[in-house]
């Protein structure tokens, strides 16, 4: 039955604007076009400066980079399209809201409890990639590959100052954080398509067979970095925003819109994001390896420092390094906005600008270890490996409930804080395969499915089990 145009003002009065415990009205839906902009942004940003150069160092081939991340993105955009989009217009509620009908407010604040750290985390390693460039004019040393700790008192005042700026920013609200995104977004992503066009020249290619040549037919890692195949790009590009997609994150971003087809628009943000901002990022790397600094540490048996900021200043000037600087601030700002809106959940009497203080100061903290950006793949798999799981509780309830015969929203609807069959679900195929990946040495994105399958069957066998024991 359709709301009236007084009923969705009343809805919206009490839901305080943002819906965030009621469905979604008609008179707040958005078109396509809402949602195109904000994912082309939202992936071509800092994260990318990180993830394309830490491609070479893996020695890819050129098949398995261009084809794995070209088929690989094209999986996650299937995801977005067919399970969160679908998912988000049907109940069109927010991923917290929808997981604690299901499994129950103490479970959901653990949940939210682990969703905030690891947000704190990706923050951090993001103001890791803005200090690279505002350390350029003070000639700081830059984090090699293998660093952990801070490197020197330059990069610690550095990162503090950051840290600082961004989350004052972050903790003055959803407004400020879109509109500096919105603001930033397009010069981040004219910048990508400057560095690679600048790269390329300086690289001497002048046609495609030259381009391929870059990577060839790949070669050994560099130290201290695993070697990728074709697999392993397709596998990781898909699951890259696994806790977006298959973890059903985004649910709260497209219960928005007017049809499951707006899930479509993830492509501007994985072909423009990660595919040529990637590629774009890689070739700086590739013309850095040929200086003389670079084959000094290639012939120590070193792996040269990733650095976004000079990487990006090579090319392009001063712009690369702006540029730099406003790519890791438009992903450190929402991410640590997100994350004190997770913390908020747990500290309800906290104000949402103290809560974002909180988890800005974490950030800030992660950020002073460069190994969060410079093993940015590998905390990027272990992230998605540990949410995703999750969303496959939402998934298998929406299309498989009737089948299996379990009552859906189950928590709400049994008036219950914590259900057990949602933690023994994640906890077994969650430990399962972490069990598997670290005894047989496995890829942990190679194991990011399995576990969602397997976390949604078991969710669905012990909904039906605990369910039949409690109407006994």
């Amino acid at each position: 039955m359709a709301l009236s145009h007084i009923e969705e003002e009343i809805i919206e009065d009490i839901a305080g604007g943002e819906f965030e415990r009621t469905p979604v009205p008609k008179s707040n839906l958005k078109g396509w076009k809402s949602f195109l902009g904000m994912y082309a942004g939202e992936h071509a940003a800092g994260t990318e400066f990180m993830i394309g150069p830490l491609f070479l160092t893996a020695g890819v081939s050129a098949f398995d980079l261009l084809v794995g991340l070209l088929l690989g993105n094209l999986l996650a955009v299937l995801s977005w399209r067919f399970l969160t989009a679908e998912i988000a217009v049907k109940n069109r509620l927010t991923l917290y809201f929808q997981l604690e009908k299901i499994s129950g407010k103490n479970l959901v604040t653990a949940y939210n409890l682990a969703n905030g750290v690891l947000f704190c985390f990706l923050a951090g390693s993001m103001i890791t990639v803005s200090a690279t460039a505002v350390g350029i004019p003070f000639d700081m040393p830059m984090p090699k590959l293998t660093d952990t700790l801070p490197n020197g008192l330059t990069w610690i005042i550095i990162v503090l100052l950051l840290g600082a700026v961004i989350s004052i920013i972050a903790a003055k609200g959803y407004d400020t954080v879109s509109k500096a995104a919105n603001w930033m977004s397009p010069v981040i992503v004219l910048a990508f398509v400057a560095c690679g066009i600048v790269a390329l020249g300086q690289l001497g290619v002048s046609n495609f067979s030259e381009f391929w040549d870059i990577w060839g037919e790949g070669g050994d890692p560099f130290p201290g970095q695993l070697k990728y195949t074709f697999w392993h790009v397709l596998i990781w590009s898909w699951f890259a925003n696994s806790a977006m997609h298959i973890g059903m994150s985004d649910l709260s971003v497209f219960r928005f819109a007017k049809k499951a087809s707006s899930g479509w628009t993830t492509a501007a943000g994985m072909y423009v994001g990660h595919y040529m901002a990637w590629i774009a990022a890689c070739l700086l790397y590739a013309v850095y390896l040929k200086t003389p600094e670079a084959q000094v540490f290639l012939s120590n048996g070193e792996a040269p420092p990733v650095a976004p900021g000079p990487l990006a200043n090579n090319a392009i000037g001063i712009f690369g390094i702006i540029a730099v600087v406003l790519a890791g601030w438009t992903t450190a700002n929402p991410t640590i906005y997100r994350a004190g809106l997770a913390f908020q959940a747990i500290l309800p009497k906290l104000s949402t600008a103290k809560v974002t203080i909180l988890a800005g100061t974490i950030a800030t903290i992660a950020g002073l270890f460069p190994a969060f950006a410079m093993k940015l793949l590998d905390f990027v798999a272990l992230y998605g490996f540990i949410l995703a799981p999750v969303g496959a509780i939402i998934v298998f309830e929406h299309f498989f409930h009737e089948k299996a015969g379990i009552i859906k929203n189950y928590a709400d609807e049994a008036n219950i804080k914590f259900n057990k069959s949602v933690l023994w679900a994640w906890a077994i195929s969650f430990g399962l395969f972490y069990l598997i990946s670290v005894q047989f040495n496995i890829f942990l994105s190679f194991v990011t499915l399995p576990a969602w399958l397997l976390c949604g069957m078991l969710f669905l066998i012990f909904s039906k089990k605990f369910q039949k024991q409690n109407q006994q």
